[in-house]
């Protein structure tokens, strides 16, 4: 069951990475054409500001993604001289204080977004962007990643306690450099 849940939402990420890494080649093109376009004195103006916002939605829907391809940096000094069950159970710890720093991050995020939607903020630039276009699908993102956190978590616990710990390795292990180039 709990491989299960981890396989959909490596698929869910998937979906969500191709459509994320879509928008981040249209704002590359966007780039590309406004600097085409300074180039004959003509500009779209604000690429700056806008592939701005595109790199903070790509980070936090990004996260969760690099979470289940086991992307993120861990530093495994202790794990990687363990073996077994005290390995897995590293392994599980780290997901734990993953997974509570996350949810912190996103509760601490919600009160930027209710604060710009409330007073409907607008960036202090000559596009007056309204922030919350661009803190609401960034605040999801985060929130997808605390979702996400907590589920591979709770599958890594329950794995670890049934005494399957070593099939939580595939999903949140660490692997060190030496072990990717063997």
């Amino acid at each position: 069951m709990e491989l299960a849940l981890i396989n959909r939402l490596r698929k869910i990420n998937h979906t969500i990475a191709i459509v994320v890494g879509l928008g981040l080649l249209g704002m590359a093109a966007f780039v590309v054409a406004d600097i085409v376009l300074r180039q004959v004195h003509a500009s779209f103006g604000g690429s700056e500001e806008l592939a701005g916002y595109a790199m903070a939605l790509v980070s936090s829907w990004g996260m969760a993604f690099a979470l289940l391809e086991l992307g993120h940096i861990r530093i495994d000094l202790l794990r990687s001289r363990m073996q077994g069950t005290l390995r897995a159970l590293f392994d599980v710890f780290s997901m734990i204080i993953m997974s509570w720093v996350v949810v912190t991050i996103a509760i601490k995020c919600w009160p930027v977004v209710e604060r710009a939607v409330e007073n409907g903020s607008r960036a202090n630039t000559p596009l007056a962007t309204p922030l919350a276009w661009v803190q609401v699908p960034w605040f999801a993102g985060w929130v997808w990643f605390a979702i996400m956190a907590c589920l591979v978590t709770l599958a890594a616990i329950s794995l670890f306690v049934r005494g399957r710990g070593s099939e939580t390795e595939t999903f949140i292990g660490a692997f060190a450099e030496l072990d990717t180039l063997k």
